[in-house]
């Protein structure tokens, strides 16, 4: 297990930010449904503290802030907080930092905003990019680590949550270039299941889908309050507008 959240999501962080919006494939429609069903988000939080927090931290999250989500106390210190003995602590990772840099060259971004910095205005919100980047892992000998992506091509660490998904392989077909002819481009054509796993692909999307729900969540908690007071003083609005609409008409009726 440690091994496997070593890398989870590491590869995110060390990419430039304008790698996520320019070039690559179309993302993913993330299910927006997920961000209000509290059995995803917490599912999503359980993913999260046991194939993320071994490297990344959330540092602008505190454990307690999970209630918002469900959870009690209890349920907390009992299933997620491995790292720290204080419910009020924020999330940070085991990982020293020195051994990080030596593993991977830098030390692993914090995780608390990756879902709002990855925002793409043509393909997507950053949510929409977590829930592709994590779908399109696949095998590909010639890298360093055995795995590639199509969402972020040439990634740096390996498919961390490949016991679930199974290993595939991407399928890509040659053709000419329409703009250049002496030039031969790869297009994707689909992925071939090498090895199961331990997750049925719809499974295995739903579990990806809450773990991005719950970092949607992270980087904006207030959100679901946010949009309820919203609603809540556009009502108040409107009602207002008509109250002095006819109270308008009614002060100025006798001026002619």
């Amino acid at each position: 297990m440690k091994k496997l959240t070593l890398s989870f999501l590491a590869a995110i962080g060390f990419a430039g930010a304008a790698l996520a919006g320019s070039g690559g494939i179309q993302w993913d429609k993330f299910p927006t449904d997920k961000l209000t069903d509290m059995p995803s988000l917490q599912h999503g939080a359980k993913l999260f503290v046991n194939h993320c927090l071994n490297c990344h931290s959330a540092a602008y999250v505190r454990y307690n802030r999970m209630r918002d989500i469900g959870l009690t106390n209890d349920e907390i210190k009992n299933n997620l907080m491995f790292t720290t003995d204080k419910i009020g602590e924020t999330m940070r990772t085991s990982l020293d930092p020195k051994q990080a840099k030596d593993w991977f060259g830098a030390a692993p971004p914090d995780l608390a905003l990756v879902a709002r910095s990855r925002a793409d205005i043509a393909k997507g919100s950053g949510a929409d990019y977590l829930y592709t980047y994590m779908r399109t892992f696949y095998r590909d000998d010639t890298k360093a680590t055995g795995w590639n992506n199509l969402a972020f091509p040439d990634v740096a660490m390996p498919h961390a949550l490949w016991q679930l998904q199974g290993q595939r392989v991407a399928k890509f077909t040659e053709q000419k270039d329409p703009h250049d002819p002496s030039r031969t481009v790869h297009s994707f054509s689909g992925f071939e299941q090498v090895s199961p796993g331990t997750l049925t692909p719809s499974e295995y999307d739903e579990s990806v889908a809450d773990l991005v729900a719950f970092m949607q969540w992270m980087a904006e908690p207030n959100r679901a309050l946010r949009v309820r007071l919203g609603v809540w003083v556009l009502l108040f609005l409107s009602l207002f507008t008509v109250v002095m609409w006819r109270t308008n008409a009614a002060f100025w009726k006798d001026v002619k």
